[in-house]
């Protein structure tokens, strides 16, 4: 079972929100499955979650958001692509579905929204899982990097077979032959009259990428007082040293890694990231959540 749900998230932007299996059955309001939000990363989809969302859906009901500009969800030509409607976004979700309390499970840009929104809304949370996403700014440099690559994509893909070459052997970020980058990336295509193109405005990924890139998030990390685990691949983007370090500054922070993992750690290892990220997911299913302060 595949079941889309259309969530409006901030500023009106209409987002759609996937379920990927039925959720197990309560006997009533108070007996629900714990809630779970799974968010994508940059150029990402709700569906690279589909493998997760299935085994997750067996205890929880599990939730993943196409983000504004992706997937299946809006993408407004003049945005706003910031961190606040990202974050707004998610809080939409976690509200309109009804997953409060929740355990939000995010990748790579996809993983600072969730701590964004822990910090900001903790009554909301239950806890996060943060995979493969760094705290410590990237930089001007790394912006500029983004852009050239963006250039030199050589688009239209006449196939998708010819999406899976180029993003998984031809392109020169590619250190090794990883046909899962190449799977990852021919889901984010759409077939149009010239060919194969991304589902998203390349554009509108740098101009998101613009609002996070310069800055370091420790801070807002460092107010993220639910349980929390740090993933990273072996070979991927968060490096050991910096991962311990975001495990110390969280007030409950634990650490886990996947080994003959890249970046894309879920999809590289769908095995070894289920388990380093299931006994967290079990330890903290009946984790109580402050209730919210009375508003005026």
């Amino acid at each position: 079972m595949v079941r889309r749900i259309d969530v409006t998230g901030a500023d009106g932007v209409r987002l759609a929100a996937w379920e990927f299996a039925d959720p197990p059955k309560g006997s009533g309001e108070t007996d629900r499955p714990p809630g779970v939000l799974l968010l994508h990363g940059l150029m990402g989809r709700a569906s690279h979650w589909a493998s997760t969302a299935r085994w997750l859906s067996e205890r929880y009901r599990a939730v993943a958001l196409d983000q504004r500009g992706h997937g299946r969800s809006d993408k407004p030509s003049d945005g706003p692509y910031t961190r606040e409607a990202y974050v707004a976004d998610a809080e939409a979700a976690v509200e309109q579905l009804g997953l409060a309390p929740v355990t939000l499970i995010g990748h790579s840009m996809g993983a600072l929204t969730a701590w964004q929104l822990a910090a900001k809304r903790p009554d909301l949370v239950r806890a996060v899982v943060i995979c493969d996403m760094r705290a410590g700014a990237l930089g001007a440099a790394s912006q500029r990097e983004w852009d050239d690559w963006f250039k030199s994509w050589p688009v239209p893909f006449a196939t998708l077979a010819d999406v899976r070459k180029w993003f998984g052997e031809d392109d020169p970020w590619v250190e090794r032959p990883s046909p899962a980058r190449g799977e990852f990336f021919a889901e984010v295509m759409a077939e149009r009259a010239d060919g194969w193109r991304p589902l998203f405005s390349r554009h509108q990924m740098l101009a998101s990428r613009a609002t996070w890139v310069h800055d370091a998030h420790w801070e807002e990390l460092a107010l993220v007082q639910c349980p929390t685990l740090v993933v990273r691949g072996l070979d991927g983007e968060l490096g050991r040293a910096e991962a311990q370090e975001m495990v110390r500054v969280l007030p409950r922070g634990q650490y886990a890694e996947v080994v003959d993992a890249g970046h894309l750690v879920h999809y590289d290892q769908p095995e070894g990231w289920r388990s380093a990220i299931e006994p967290f997911m079990e330890e903290t299913a009946e984790e109580q959540v402050e209730p919210p302060l009375s508003r005026p």
